[in-house]
């Protein structure tokens, strides 16, 4: 027997091993509702898992439409946010900073001579 917490509409919202207080209900472990509400809850884990996955790629999409944007004088920097252009110079100080790095280990790295 699990415990289980339903909307107005009758709608699980959740579910427990042991009672508790927002507990409305009771049902089977073997029951066929807890069985489609667990599987539409790792459908929705897995979907919310994917966006997190993309999260970084779509930051990155952003922070180039915006620098095409002013590049094309549609936009001016100055027209966003405050926040929004610190975080952008943050991140670009960052960028800079990280090729910066990446060359001088590459240099490093290259045998004298070549």
């Amino acid at each position: 027997m699990v415990y289980v917490q339903r909307d107005e509409n009758g709608l699980i919202l959740r579910v427990e091993p042991k009672p508790f207080d927002e507990m409305t209900d009771q049902l089977a472990v073997q029951s066929e509702e807890l069985e489609e509400w667990l599987c539409a809850r790792e459908e929705v884990q897995r979907r919310l898992q994917h966006l997190r996955s993309t999260d970084a790629d779509m930051v990155r999409v952003v922070e180039d439409l915006v620098a095409l944007l002013v590049e094309r004088d549609v936009i001016r920097f100055t027209d966003l946010p405050e926040f929004a252009r610190r975080k952008l110079d943050e991140r670009a100080l960052d960028r800079a900073e990280i090729e910066g790095l990446n060359s001088e280990i590459e240099q490093r790295l290259r045998p004298l001579g070549k």
